[in-house]
């Protein structure tokens, strides 16, 4: 029903409290194209190595989550976004998926580090996973433990009337050690 601070003020009053914007009859839509979301989640930093099966134990050199600093490896994240008009039509424009896997060091030698993956949108895809791959030399990550989380930032898009960001979002918790490469 909507709220009589819509009805013009030169319409008068309509009685027993049905509350009117322009006649009786009239339909009006609040939400055209619909609300546009994402989710983000799946956030992983593993190297190519598979886990054991049990009962054996996890050693450096069998953990995709303990690899070596010039071992390959790739920090990922899902994002998958709702099913509306406006979805739809902002990734069919081509919009941005910028994600920053952001590598917090625990420990005294361990570094910082920002590593940025990009994607752009297709039309009538609605489901991503946003990759960046390469080696802990490369990326300048020194030996030690990270915490490590995505931070995504969806837009602009490659039409000149959607150069805005649309939206943000974070995901946290994926952990990796990396140990120094024997040679």
């Amino acid at each position: 029903m909507a709220n009589r601070q819509y009805a013009p003020s030169y319409l008068p009053p309509v009685p027993h409290g049905q509350v009117s914007e322009v006649s009786d009859s009239e339909t009006h839509s609040r939400n055209l194209l619909g609300p546009t979301f994402f989710d983000l989640y799946d956030l992983r930093a593993e190297g190519g190595t598979a886990q054991p099966l049990p009962p054996d134990f996890i050693a450096p050199g069998n953990s995709p989550f303990i690899i070596a600093s010039d071992e390959e490896f790739t920090a990922s994240v899902k994002i998958k976004f709702n099913n509306s008009p406006l979805t739809k039509l902002l990734l069919c424009l081509g919009t941005t998926i910028k994600v920053t896997f952001s590598f917090e060091g625990i420990g005294a030698n361990a570094t910082e580090v920002d590593l940025v993956a990009t994607e752009t949108t297709e039309k009538d895809k609605l489901e991503y996973t946003i990759k960046w791959t390469g080696t802990p030399d490369f990326a300048e990550l020194t030996a030690g433990f990270y915490e490590i989380a995505a931070i995504a930032e969806i837009g602009p898009a490659k039409h000149p009337c959607a150069q805005f960001i649309f939206g943000y979002g974070y995901v946290a918790k994926a952990l990796l050690q990396v140990y120094k490469a024997f040679s």
